[in-house]
């Protein structure tokens, strides 16, 4: 997918209906999704992996399910971008995972390893309970923020913005950027429980 530019990202874009050509085996529609987002589901898996090389393959392992998968996407159970980086987010934790199972065996010391069953329980993340209910939850919940806090929410943790290019991005001051975002997770904490 590297060869695909980042040149057209668009704040309408319809990602339900990119979702429904890709599933009538669209390509051209797979492309536009990846121009839209890819930077942004690249800057979400950096952010879980840390490592270039393995964001950029689960990146693209991501577009390979989202192109497989999308005859599946039911707009019903959560909105389709929220789907998409779901995808993204799984298969970059499903890494990190397997990462550290690989790291947790200790060839010197096979005495050392973990019980299966309390190595299962530690890995037990928020994103792994996110299921479609909670992503549809999460939609109905930020739907009650107000513009420019939901704007701010989703630019730092969607985008992966840090807090001073949100406020250079939206003319608010630092320091309001900081209290809304803050304010808004306690808000989503509140309406997700």
């Amino acid at each position: 997918m590297s060869d695909i530019g980042v040149s057209t990202i668009t704040n309408d874009f319809d990602y339900a209906d990119a979702l429904a050509r890709c599933a009538r085996g669209e390509q051209v529609a797979l492309q536009q999704l990846y121009r839209q987002e890819g930077a942004r589901l690249l800057g979400v898996v950096m952010r879980i992996v840390k490592d270039r090389g393995m964001a950029e393959d689960i990146v693209h392992d991501a577009c390979l399910n989202i192109w497989q998968r999308a005859d599946s996407f039911d707009p019903k159970r959560g909105s389709a971008r929220t789907w998409i980086f779901s995808i993204a987010r799984h298969l970059a934790l499903n890494a990190i995972r397997q990462c550290d199972r690989e790291v947790r065996v200790d060839i010197n010391d096979p005495g050392e390893l973990a019980d299966d069953d309390t190595y299962q329980q530690s890995l037990s993340t928020t994103a792994e309970a996110f299921d479609w209910q909670t992503g549809q939850q999460m939609d109905e919940c930020l739907q009650q923020l107000e513009t420019e806090r939901r704007n701010c929410v989703l630019h730092a943790y969607v985008d992966g913005l840090s807090h001073a290019e949100i406020s250079a991005h939206t003319g608010a001051p630092l320091g309001t950027v900081k209290a809304w975002i803050k304010r808004s997770l306690l808000r989503l904490r509140e309406c997700m429980s």
